[in-house]
């Protein structure tokens, strides 16, 4: 019969390999898949510093005059932040 399909108590007691769980849901990424994912997450970090930056310049005014706890150097840290973690996303796509 198909007594050599049936595991033994030994083995059904070792817990799985969660490198090896991971490696089995993460399945197959083509090459192109892993450069359009990365560029375009580098691409959107690129064009959020940029065009951030430049919408806060344009505002700079408003912002001082408004006299918001946020001021201009709180918002470009946030623009940076941001920037940077989609950058970093971007990275981790193409190479890990």
């Amino acid at each position: 019969m198909a007594k050599d399909n049936i595991p033994s108590i030994g083995t059904l007691d070792k817990p799985e390999s969660l490198d090896g769980l991971l490696k089995q849901d993460r399945g197959e990424d083509c090459l192109s898949c892993r450069v359009v994912g990365g560029g375009a997450f580098l691409g959107l970090a690129a064009y959020s510093y940029f065009s951030g930056n430049a919408q806060l310049e344009q505002q700079r005014a408003a912002i001082l005059a408004s006299k918001s706890i946020f001021g201009i150097r709180s918002r470009r840290f946030g623009i940076a932040t941001t920037s940077l973690g989609l950058a970093w996303l971007g990275i981790w796509r193409l190479f890990l």
